[in-house]
């Protein structure tokens, strides 16, 4: 159950216990998640959402809030794959500041998508783009 820590000393206890990513990183991915439950979740009386879906909201949050820019400043935070969203997830899991559910695992966040292909890829002129 979470606790009503402030999220600034959430953040602070996370990044003692684990320096690899930015402060910045920590509000982003928390922003990333509401994103996907309001994507997701919108509605209805059960908000959790999966691994996968908070990394679609990463995803969609980047490109909206960083344009062509969100691959270089999710770098900069140490936000290279999937796997690292589910390093901060579960960095915030053990301050307390969020909860999870019986099922849950940080394996959920393994693959998705590729950071640069899917933070690239809708900026590229339509003639530069792959085609799949």
């Amino acid at each position: 159950m979470p606790q009503d820590l402030p999220f600034h000393l959430a953040i602070s206890q996370a990044c003692t216990q684990d320096p690899r990513y930015h402060p910045l990183a920590y509000e982003f991915v928390r922003d990333a998640l509401h994103v996907a439950v309001k994507h997701y979740r919108e509605g209805q009386d059960d908000q959790h959402v999966s691994g996968q879906e908070v990394l679609e909201g990463v995803r969609l949050h980047a490109i909206s809030e960083y344009g062509p820019m969100a691959l270089t400043v999710l770098h900069e935070w140490g936000l290279e794959r999937g796997e690292d969203v589910g390093n901060i997830v579960y960095n915030l899991i053990e301050t307390g500041y969020f909860g999870k559910n019986d099922g849950d695992s940080i394996t959920d966040f393994a693959g998705g998508f590729d950071f640069e292909t899917a933070l690239s890829e809708p900026f590229k002129p339509a003639s530069k783009k792959q085609t799949a």
